[in-house]
């Protein structure tokens, strides 16, 4: 797996990022901790599914639960390949107004295979929403009105015009990294970068 670092290639990537709907909602780890990383994700792309199963765990245990690190989750389906990530990443913002966003997002990525392939997915993410405790009629209100698909797509739109173009890939202190990163090769950036902050008393 080659990794990808460009630094500050996108430092104008959380700025952006900072400006969009229900940020609060779709972010984990404490507001004190002194490294934020943006996660670009898309709920059908595989490799996400791979970072999540492989790499979560251990990042959550390790540096989100100690307060060093916080996750953004930005929103990037690729729909010229991945024709149901729009609706996936449309019913995870859905359920982020019921402040349930993390238990979807999980749920979506355990599940992908089910939903991945169907014609029309709607059926199965409302088994989904019951799963995770949503208000049905809430979110089929939601869905209906388009506001959350129309967030998803500007908000993909401007990763894109940010320069990222792939899924995953993550924005952490204004650099680049492309691909499910294995914990093994994160945690000497995470702590590098921590490090730095130490020594420079922020």
């Amino acid at each position: 797996m080659r990794l990808l670092v460009i630094a500050a290639a996108l430092a104008v990537a959380p700025a952006a990022a900072a400006q969009t709907a229900w940020l609060n909602e779709r972010t984990r780890g404490a507001e004190t901790a002194p490294v934020t990383i943006f996660e670009i994700a898309d709920f059908q792309c595989p490799a996400c599914r791979d970072f999540f199963i492989r790499t979560i765990p251990a990042l959550d245990r390790d540096y989100v639960a100690t307060g060093k690190v916080r996750i953004v989750f930005v929103n990037l389906p690729l729909v010229t390949i991945h024709p149901n990530a729009a609706a996936a990443h449309e019913f995870a913002m859905c359920a982020a107004s019921q402040n349930r966003f993390w238990p979807v997002h999980d749920l979506l990525y355990r599940h992908q295979a089910a939903w991945a392939g169907l014609a029309d997915p709607s059926s199965y993410f409302g088994v989904l929403a019951d799963s995770a405790a949503l208000h049905r009629e809430q979110l089929g209100r939601c869905i209906a009105s388009g506001e959350m698909r129309q967030l998803v797509l500007a908000e993909g739109n401007g990763a894109v015009q940010n320069g990222i173009t792939s899924t995953p890939s993550f924005v952490i202190e204004g650099g680049l990294i492309s691909g499910a990163v294995p914990m093994e090769a994160l945690a000497p950036v995470l702590d590098s970068i921590l490090a730095g902050k130490r020594a420079g008393g922020r």
